[in-house]
């Protein structure tokens, strides 16, 4: 069978949410099942790190998508033309973009729907009305649906009308690099970076609905409650740190306590959730929240939103709070950094909730759907 991917999103150093998704489940799938052939089709140069096994045919279509007009031009021209050229059998695209093809069967990813739920969440005008408008129709084009958590399953069927036995979910899961780290390697993060203190970590996009404003209130009153040195370690970029974000931190009691790495690779952020109090992620709103998963990896107590998909994710193994609540979010801090006993058993729940995320059980159901639609 031929499969035909969107890889659009294989940026080397750059892998964001989706782009990690699908490098961890082609990088699987490509490799168990050599009787396929997998072209996956890129809109710039690509990696020789993403042509996973000898079966992976990389074809670059030279059309950046930056904008939703190349969006356009790149789903519904460009890649239907390339797609009947290699003899596409069955397509799969890690996001919602599909290409615009008749008797193609399609599967796409919808990994969340929050613009549907709040327009701030998107950072231009342009791309909160193209996805208002070719979310949903390409929801209804496509075949099947993978989405990536029960929550966001429901979500879909209430908000886009989609039959629920049309959507399966396949789970995400943590990088295999995150682990427990030594003394000695814990020891040296967190002299390299909060000089030896302790601390928390937020990883993620500085972005709105990371809900970081929350956080820096809450961190803030944590120093102020418990007089400690305790810092907070913040990796990610600062891409939509201007407004709200900039100027909550710049009125912070605390604000030198505060790190910023900007963005790291997985080995490294193993390393700093390793050597970690804990993790710290109220986020707003997430499709899954691969952060705990990776904090469960790793042996670290997790606070985390009792919302969204976080809810089913974190299950009975993290502390749970309200991310609208300042008051919540810096209790679960204090209780973490007082509570030893209580973080032992939530680090010994994360550690059989985890069991539940992994990778080449989500490749091998995906590759199920693909086999079973193409044939």
């Amino acid at each position: 069978m031929i499969i035909g991917v969107n890889a659009r999103l294989l940026l080397k150093g750059k892998l964001e949410g989706i782009g990690y998704f699908t490098q961890q489940i082609l990088q699987r799938m490509t490799k168990n099942h050599s009787e396929d052939t997998f072209v996956l089709f890129f809109d710039r140069k690509f990696d020789e790190s993403f042509v996973f096994a000898k079966n992976v045919v990389p074809v670059v279509i030279p059309c950046p998508t930056r904008h939703p007009l190349l969006w356009k031009l790149y789903f519904d021209y460009l890649l239907p033309i390339y797609v009947k050229w290699y003899k596409i059998d069955v397509f799969f695209s890690p996001e919602n973009y599909i290409p615009k093809v008749k008797n193609l069967p399609i599967v796409c990813t919808i990994h969340d729907i929050n613009f549907f739920h709040n327009d701030k969440y998107i950072g231009s005008n342009s791309h909160q009305k193209y996805f208002m408008r070719y979310f949903p129709l390409n929801a209804q084009r496509s075949d099947r649906i993978i989405t990536v958590s029960n929550y966001s399953k429901k979500d879909i069927v209430e908000n886009f009308s989609i039959d629920e036995s049309k959507i399966d979910v396949v789970y995400n899961a943590a990088n295999s690099i995150f682990s427990p780290q030594s003394k000695e390697i814990n020891q040296r993060t967190k002299a390299q970076y909060t000089f030896g203190k302790d601390y928390f970590y937020f990883v993620g996009a500085i972005h709105k609905r990371k809900n970081l404003v929350n956080l820096f209130l809450a961190y803030d009153e944590f120093k102020r409650r418990t007089n400690s040195d305790v810092k907070l370690v913040v990796v990610g970029n600062k891409k939509w740190w201007q407004g709200e974000i900039e100027d909550t931190y710049n009125d912070m009691q605390y604000k030198d306590d505060v790190v910023f790495t900007g963005r790291l690779d997985a080995r490294e952020v193993s390393y700093i959730a390793s050597a970690s109090l804990g993790l710290v992620f109220p986020s707003l709103f997430e499709g899954f929240g691969i952060p705990v998963v990776e904090a469960f990896a790793t042996q670290t107590p997790v606070l985390t939103s009792n919302t969204t998909a976080l809810d089913e994710v974190a299950g009975d193994a993290a502390l749970k709070v309200n991310p609208y609540s300042v008051e919540e979010i810096t209790n679960g801090m204090i209780k973490i950094y007082e509570d030893a006993d209580f973080c032992q058993s939530l680090i010994a729940k994360g550690i059989e909730r985890n069991k539940a995320f992994s990778w080449e059980n989500s490749s091998e159901k995906l590759w199920n759907i693909l086999h079973k639609l193409g044939k």
